[in-house]
């Protein structure tokens, strides 16, 4: 069965979809079917992995609300291994349409039930809110990671993301666990670094080690419609994502 790990924060900016894409495409390079589930309707996953979401005939919406079976909208990419469930702006009626449904909140879950052991892993990017569409891939997963930027403000809403957690734990999904907490877009400045020590400090060994740095080529790379490991595999940014993705496998093996 695939391990499915969402990434959310209700903040956007946080380097959620590029930790996302690109551990994705690692994980793909690494030898591990992944399949990557755009639940953001704002599409950016999907054009990070070279797709024009304003041109696509099905996406998550299709599967979530018209009963599309997903395995009719799984796209193979150009990357080793990887398959994309692509989004764009259709998907944000979801929120209101999804009111209407008999268990809305295991919607997610029951769509993707039939494909689940055809991928090693399954990524879900969930969107920058906590609302019913990022409930849903909270839902379905087994592990989520948590990115969180190394900005003054880092710490603002974790504590309700992480209640979040805890009452989808105790509603809908007791297996659901933190595999870590990604601090991202770190710079060498104090303040940085000052955000770093206090996170640690606070949620310890959740924290993953490796760090992911403001990188001008990660920045780069989605407009490219590629992953960094195969717009510029040299760059800190992509050896930083190599590093990460191999923690990832080893915490998800223990």
């Amino acid at each position: 069965m695939g391990v499915i790990i969402a990434f959310a924060n209700q903040k956007g900016g946080v380097g959620k979809t590029t930790s996302a894409v690109n551990i994705s495409a690692c994980l793909g390079q690494s030898g591990y079917k992944t399949l990557l589930i755009d639940l953001d309707p704002q599409g950016n996953a999907t054009q990070g992995l070279g797709f024009n979401k304003h041109t696509l005939e099905h996406t998550t919406y299709s599967t979530l609300l018209l009963d599309i079976p997903i395995k009719n909208i799984i796209k193979n990419t150009d990357y080793s291994n990887v398959f994309i469930v692509p989004s764009n702006r259709e998907l944000a009626g979801a929120e209101v349409e999804l009111i209407e449904v008999e268990n809305r909140e295991y919607r997610l879950k029951t769509t993707i039930e039939p494909i689940i052991n055809d991928f090693e892993f399954i990524i879900v990017d969930c969107p920058p809110a906590l609302g019913l569409l990022t409930i849903n891939g909270l839902v379905c997963a087994r592990k989520v990671i948590v990115p969180l930027q190394c900005e003054y403000y880092a710490l603002e809403g974790l504590g309700e993301l992480l209640q979040t957690v805890k009452r989808i734990r105790e509603n809908f999904n007791p297996n659901l666990e933190i595999l870590g907490i990604l601090l991202t877009m770190f710079q060498h400045t104090n303040l940085s670094r000052q955000v770093v020590s206090e996170v640690q400090q606070y949620l310890g060994s959740r924290v993953f080690q490796t760090i992911i740095p403001r990188n001008v080529t990660l920045s780069e790379a989605p407009s490219f419609g590629k992953p960094v490991i195969y717009y510029d595999g040299k760059s800190i940014g992509a050896q930083a994502y190599i590093a990460l993705t191999k923690e990832i496998i080893s915490r998800e093996s223990q």
